[in-house]
């Protein structure tokens, strides 16, 4: 009689990082919506004749209400990223989250594809780091060009900021997805659940 074949366990993840991952998608696809709606009122590209997206993609009816939602969420996803980047500083979760030499030599050299899978998901995990800094830091410059006169320096011109941080929305959405990607690849459908039950 042949052994029934083990089922690995889901892999244990704290409630608080089930937490800081669920507002992260929720606060990310508010965002995006009402940055969308802010987009149509004054389109980045083509002027007021532009491109626009569909109402159903939008948030916030028309463009003081995008920015109202915009600016609220803007603050819950800072904040949530500031507070998780502290616990993993705190925690050392970054020894096991964040790249390192090794994983680089993984990927260009190495024959284990599942560590080489693995080292390209701590590339993808690091890499979304800057991106969401470069959006947080021109959407502080947008939301107070005054103010932060020396930040919105940094980015030349408007338009040039503008498009920059519009330009960090598709960038992150990628990221995204193949950090899920990867994560599937490297723990199947078990890290999936994992987040989330």
């Amino acid at each position: 009689m042949a052994t029934p074949k083990k089922i690995p366990p889901i892999p244990h993840q704290k409630i608080i990082i089930k937490l800081f991952h669920g507002i992260i998608i929720i606060s990310l696809f508010l965002m995006i919506g009402s940055g969308l709606q802010i987009y149509n009122a004054t389109p980045v590209f083509g002027d007021k004749e532009g491109w626009q997206f569909p109402d159903f993609m939008t948030l916030g009816g028309w463009l003081a209400g995008g920015r109202d939602w915009h600016f609220a969420i803007m603050w819950v996803f800072s904040f949530n990223l500031l507070i998780y980047g502290i616990y993993i500083f705190l925690t050392k979760r970054w020894q096991r989250r964040f790249v390192a030499s090794s994983d680089l030599q993984a990927i260009k050299v190495g024959q284990n594809h599942k560590r080489k899978a693995y080292a390209w998901h701590r590339l993808i995990y690091t890499g979304i780091i800057p991106i969401l800094i470069l959006a947080i830091a021109s959407g502080l410059a947008m939301y107070k060009p005054v103010q932060l006169a020396w930040l919105m320096s940094l980015f030349g011109n408007w338009k040039t900021l503008r498009i920059i941080h519009f330009m960090t929305v598709p960038i992150s959405l990628v990221f995204t997805v193949l950090h899920m990607f990867m994560g599937l690849k490297v723990g199947g459908l078990r890290l999936w659940r994992s987040m989330f039950v």
